[in-house]
């Protein structure tokens, strides 16, 4: 940055009083930091990357203190970041205010591929950090794992399974595919089952593949029982809460069976646990029976879950869970996004696939298109239904799609001028999405953010900590 962009910053710290996910704050009024290794790896690990500003400090109410020197402490900001790997290059910049230095180090975000960057002192696995707030935390086995799988584009789809052998297998459903593989295919008609099993990954150095043992075992938790579907229709709106005879669970249900049989049976228990009520429509005048969710995007929900979740050693021993709560649906599914990929970018772009063997078996068996069409389906069948948008939220090794029922949108009204000042108190403290959707008493995030924030960003009232990428998860709402 410049020197002009430098002294902004620290005007905007002033407001701010705080630290964000992409801002750090260091003293350094009386010497360099000795420990910035947590730092410049999180910041590394984030596609924002960060900057990290020297000469404020944070525990004298963010007064700003300069820098003891302004040569001496860029020579050990690069010091230190030689002890990064990959190596952290810093854009460093200087610049003088009222007779004090401030220097501030500008920590690009590396390529997926290279990440996670760590402090070699302690090593990848303890070395490796992830920024949460406006703090540095260790990353987690999964998450310097799924660093690895991505860059060494591992398939924990087709791991083998020894224990399990063809004859386990349910012999008619595996010839019906090796059947569908074969048809309108000539070359691989003339190649004999067992070499178009190794062929097409039913096996792999003649032992059977998890996606197999996941599609054609008559009951694949004999060896997995993780993997599974846990599901719970709660009597209330969060877990713990009770019904009128004291039960925890209106419905609990253990989902088993191969990956089509827990699909089948997972979409019988939401049915189950759903409200149906008989409507007129508006555009035929047509009586008709509407569910609380519409089906088709349950469905494509719980395909996406069983299809992309997570099916390495780390999460094998964790289901996906459907919980129905009063006023919601949320489908929690082990292993977060894979990819380069983002969550506002869910659906407007072809992304990696995390089990492309398990992806095209389930599109040959006609249990899935494999088109990336999910989640254009999901949003499209919420909006018929003039339900909530879909909130999608990827943290820490897991991805949650939670569905909202037409009266859970309603919330605390601020169109008059006493509320929405409130509000814009509320945010002198800088506020995440989240914190912002539980003081308006709403529970869809995005409804929040579009209905009441976005017009308060508009008229200039509300601004934003990263104005350059408005969209972006990390995104802080403060008011002047």
């Amino acid at each position: 940055m410049t020197t002009e962009e430098l002294l902004d910053k620290l005007e905007l710290v002033q407001q701010l009083k705080c630290e964000t996910v992409t801002l750090e704050l260091k003293s350094a009024e009386k010497g360099c930091p000795k420990n910035l290794y947590d730092t410049l790896s999180s910041f590394s690990n984030q596609d924002e990357g960060g900057i990290i500003l020297f000469g404020v400090d944070e525990k004298q109410n963010y007064k700003e203190v300069g820098v003891y020197d302004p040569q001496d402490i860029q020579k050990k900001i690069n010091e230190q970041c030689l002890q990064m790997e990959p190596v952290v290059r810093p854009l460093l910049t200087v610049a003088e205010k009222k007779g004090k230095f401030f220097v501030s180090a500008e920590i690009p975000g590396v390529e997926l591929t290279e990440r996670p960057v760590f402090y070699k002192g302690k090593g990848r696995l303890k070395g490796s950090y992830t920024r949460i707030g406006d703090s540095d935390e260790p990353m987690t086995e999964y998450e310097v794992y799924s660093y690895e799988a991505y860059r060494k584009k591992y398939q924990d789809d087709i791991r083998t399974v020894c224990r399990v052998t063809l004859s386990a297998l349910n012999q008619e459903s595996l010839a019906r595919y090796i059947e569908k593989l074969k048809n309108g295919k000539p070359r691989l008609s003339q190649i004999n089952d067992e070499n178009l099993c190794e062929l097409m990954s039913i096996t792999r150095n003649q032992e059977i593949t998890l996606s197999t043992v996941l599609v054609f075992c008559p009951y694949p938790q004999a060896y997995f029982p993780q993997l599974c579907i846990t599901a719970i229709a709660v009597p209330g709106n969060e877990l713990g809460d009770l019904g009128d005879t004291g039960e925890r669970f209106l419905d609990n249900q253990r989902i088993e069976g191969t990956i089509p049989e827990m699909l089948e049976e997972a979409i019988r228990f939401v049915k189950r646990n759903m409200k149906t009520k008989t409507i007129i429509n508006a555009e035929n005048g047509q009586r008709e029976d509407r569910t609380d969710y519409p089906l088709t995007a349950i469905r494509e929900a719980i395909v996406n879950a069983l299809v992309h979740r997570d099916y390495s050693i780390h999460t094998e021993g964790m289901p996906i869970q459907i919980i129905m709560y009063e006023d919601r649906m949320e489908i929690h599914n082990p292993g977060g996004i894979y990819g380069r990929i983002r969550v506002d970018q869910l659906g407007k772009m072809q992304p990696d696939t995390r089990n492309p063997i398990l992806a095209s078996t389930l599109e040959i068996l006609e249990i899935t298109e494999n088109r990336y069409s999910g989640i254009p389906t999901i949003r499209k069948e919420m909006e018929k239904y003039h339900l909530a948008a879909p909130e999608f939220v990827d943290e820490r090794g897991s991805f949650t799609v939670t569905f909202y029922k037409a009266e859970s949108n309603a919330g605390k009204e601020i169109n008059d001028n006493e509320d929405m000042q409130n509000l814009i108190l509320f945010c002198k403290t800088p506020r995440t999405r989240r914190e912002i959707c539980q003081y308006l008493g709403l529970h869809s995030v995005t409804y929040a953010i579009q209905t009441y924030i976005m017009p308060l960003v508009n008229s200039g009232k509300i601004k934003l900590s990263i104005p350059e990428k408005p969209k972006s998860m990390k995104q802080l709402y403060y008011s002047e």
